[in-house]
């Protein structure tokens, strides 16, 4: 009756089932993986994010299968104020970055052909390639007081059917930006094998220091063909708003054959509709008073729980440089899932087990930073009170 690329496990498993018992019991939690910026307690514009939807240009149906100009046009000067020229023209405009993956992968994969993805990474890039009938091949990212790509391993996980490569800049859940260096490598990687370059960078706005050889963003790679996703979901703090966008770019003539070729496949969809298009400059511009405020949490939640950690903890945190995550290291006498567990049903405390990124490692915890402060800190030594009574 249904396909097998929807042959997923479909019931919940042991720490769901746990949460949803004591949900239903409703005994009190710390949500340590709360992510979503509408219910973090942030203060949006909300007269200017409300007056950007009731543009009477809506009322007309103008299609443009890259999306609206005006709103393709804003996209660009939001790149060029990082130092990137783009035109218009490189620009699509879709209703999320899963979508704009969907249109990637549709564009450069036929059935079985495979992508490499950074592990540890999100898990939603398996259901999304899965959905496109693309492989995932993992590569891993590396920990020595910091991360980077193992670039040698590379090598190493493509065959004849691999497409592409993506990255994550930052990476979540590591936090993680790419280096130049790694980039150069990159690009003769995918110049060798005739492969493409995917980069999200959804997070890229949330750096937590200046590093000069840290990737500006990949929108401005021309030395092989590359795609680059980002959107109003973390830039601008609004995820209800699902609007991202796609920006190719490359060599003239392979960049000239992709762009006629995605515009085939966005015409078919006319996904955005005129409405938050048309917003888009306007939700765009509210960032300016919504990053601030989230730099601030995440980096003050940091401060926080490094002044927690700075008494000589069996807890320590990986190295992260940028986005809205941190990863814990606590002792391995436990699984991450078994401390996950403990700390769900003993202290009330809700975080994401490391093999849910795929960590190979156990014993690392995921949290969210953009936790309100009084959450977080509750949470943070609720967890250091639970790893030092099991010590």
């Amino acid at each position: 009756m249904f396909s097998s690329r929807t042959n997923w496990p479909l019931t919940l498993n042991r720490l769901s089932r746990a949460i949803e018992e004591l949900r239903r019991r409703g005994l009190p939690l710390l949500d340590l993986t709360e992510s979503n910026p509408t219910r973090c307690g942030f203060a949006f514009d909300t007269h200017a994010i409300l007056e950007a939807l009731a543009n009477p240009r809506a009322l007309s149906y103008e299609p443009d299968p890259r999306g609206l100009l005006p709103a393709r046009q804003a996209v660009a000067s939001y790149y060029a104020e990082r130092g990137i020229a783009l035109d218009p023209g490189q620009i699509f405009l879709t209703t999320s970055t899963s979508e704009a993956y969907s249109y990637v992968f549709r564009l450069l994969a036929d059935s079985a052909d495979t992508v490499l993805v950074p592990q540890p990474g999100y898990p939603l890039f398996d259901f999304l390639a899965g959905l496109n009938d693309v492989g995932v091949v993992p590569y891993p990212l590396i920990y020595d007081q910091g991360w980077q790509i193992d670039l040698p391993a590379l090598e190493k996980r493509l065959d004849a059917r691999t497409r592409a490569i993506l990255v994550v800049h930052p990476n979540n859940p590591t936090g993680s930006f790419v280096r130049q260096r790694e980039l150069a490598e990159l690009l003769a990687f995918c110049r060798r094998h005739n492969m493409a370059l995917v980069a999200d960078e959804v997070f890229a706005d949330y750096p937590f220091a200046a590093d000069p050889q840290r990737v500006v963003s990949h929108a401005a790679v021309t030395e092989a063909l590359s795609f680059t996703l980002s959107g109003l979901s973390k830039i601008s703090a609004l995820p209800q708003m699902k609007l991202a966008w796609l920006v190719l770019n490359g060599p003239p003539e392979i960049l000239r054959s992709g762009l006629a070729r995605m515009e085939i496949i966005a015409d078919t969809y006319l996904s955005v509709s005129a409405p938050l298009a048309l917003a888009l400059p306007a939700l765009l511009e509210t960032r300016r008073t919504l990053q601030p405020q989230v730099l601030e949490r995440v980096t003050s939640n940091l401060k926080s729980l490094d002044a927690r950690l700075a008494s000589g903890e069996p807890v320590s945190r990986l190295v992260v440089e940028g986005g809205w995550y941190a990863t814990l290291r606590l002792p391995s006498i436990r699984t991450d899932e078994e401390w996950a567990m403990e700390l769900a049903s003993k202290d009330g405390v809700l975080v994401h087990p490391g093999h849910f990124f795929d960590f190979s490692s156990e014993g690392n915890l995921v949290i969210s930073l953009l936790t309100k402060p009084e959450v977080f800190e509750e949470g943070i030594a609720r967890i250091l009170k639970r790893v030092a009574s099991s010590a």
